[in-house]
């Protein structure tokens, strides 16, 4: 497969650390943001609770199913794959909002990985913590997604015959933006064999606040086979501070710019935190928060406008409309044209 190569993002630490300092000190220009146009909130849940067999793995699931109101034709499926300690319920206003939009989600909950990390004995959660970070839940993860997505398209699934399977998508949050990368292509070689668990059904991937792949010193070499189109979101405070891991905002930027591919869009918020894209309601600030995952929301489906119907104009008028709060504003133009940046820096903040 031909990988395409793109040239690294305007920052280097310096800028980037520069861009903060003075986001911090000016503050966000106060130009009033618009709401959004207010969309179906008929949407149907259902919780699904799966078994791998195969691997004797539970996978649960939620589907956020859109309304008939909302519904044209078939319906396009995002799955979603949640971060370290969370599980399939959250990260609603995210499926909720998708749904409302004609979009169904399914959030896949990772054993591993999920809630159960934070229980239990308080001085054993660094053992915890590592045990769910390691290679193989980080592989378990990606099967995860796959077997969800098996399952969700089976014969025996009353949804299947209303998913449009050529517009099928992959995202996640923290840990579930590595699952991404995974699911899109990312590799290493353990001893002298390549770890591969693409799942090339997937035609787009959401990516927010990727991790590094802790351990790897060549992303590009990890992140290389990376060529369906992916729209990365992160904050200038999008800070990583874990038991034994820690993750500076740089490596979210490193990441996008060793995905290769030049079908990408990266957007940045001014302020934030890691934890504004869960469901927590105060971390960023109690006004920046909700501003946040509304835009994380909508930018998404933007993205994917460009990606499935060629239109740009969604996502142009979405950095608009977000403009205020954007450090970094993603390129409207076409994803496939290599001699053309994948973003540009927000007005905003020239």
């Amino acid at each position: 497969m031909r990988n395409e190569r793109h040239p690294r993002p305007g920052f280097s630490r310096r800028r980037f650390g520069g861009l903060l300092v003075g986001g911090l000190a000016t503050g966000v220009a106060t130009r009033a943001i618009r709401p959004a146009a207010a969309a179906s909130e008929d949407v149907r849940i259902a919780d699904l609770d799966w078994v791998d067999a195969g691997r004797a793995r539970p996978v649960p699931a939620r589907l956020y199913w859109p309304s008939s109101e909302t519904r044209a034709g078939a319906v396009p499926l995002i799955v979603f794959s949640h971060g370290l300690g969370q599980s399939r319920t959250g990260y609603a206003y995210l499926g909720r909002h998708w749904a409302a939009n004609g979009y169904a989600s399914l959030h896949v909950q990772h054993v591993g990985s999920d809630g159960s990390v934070w229980a239990g004995n308080p001085f054993a959660i660094l053992d915890r913590v590592n045990v769910a970070a390691d290679e193989r839940e980080a592989l378990a993860r990606a099967a995860d997604v796959s077997f969800a997505l098996d399952r969700i398209l089976g014969a025996d699934s009353a949804f299947a015959p209303f998913i449009d399977r050529t517009r099928l998508v992959a995202a996640g949050h923290s840990y579930g933006a590595n699952t991404t990368l995974i699911l899109g292509g990312a590799r290493v070689v353990r001893d002298g064999r390549m770890l591969d668990r693409r799942d090339r059904r997937f035609k787009a991937g959401i990516v927010i606040s990727a991790p590094p792949f802790y351990g790897e010193r060549d992303l590009h070499a990890v992140l290389g086979a990376v060529t369906l189109p992916t729209f990365h979101v992160t904050a200038t405070a999008d800070v990583i501070a874990l038991p034994g891991r820690r993750s500076a905002v740089q490596d979210r930027l490193d990441v996008y710019a060793a995905v290769g591919t030049t079908r990408k869009a990266l957007a940045v918020f001014e302020g934030g935190s890691h934890s504004i894209f869960t469901d927590r309601a105060l971390t960023g600030g109690a006004r920046l928060n909700p501003q946040v995952k509304q835009a994380t929301a909508e930018g998404a489906l933007a993205f994917l406008d460009l990606t499935f119907r060629d239109d740009s104009s969604p996502l142009a008028a979405w950095s608009e409309t977000w403009r205020p709060i954007l450090a970094v504003a993603p390129m409207a133009g076409p994803l496939a044209d290599p001699s053309r940046p994948a973003f540009r820096r927000s007005r905003s903040r020239v």
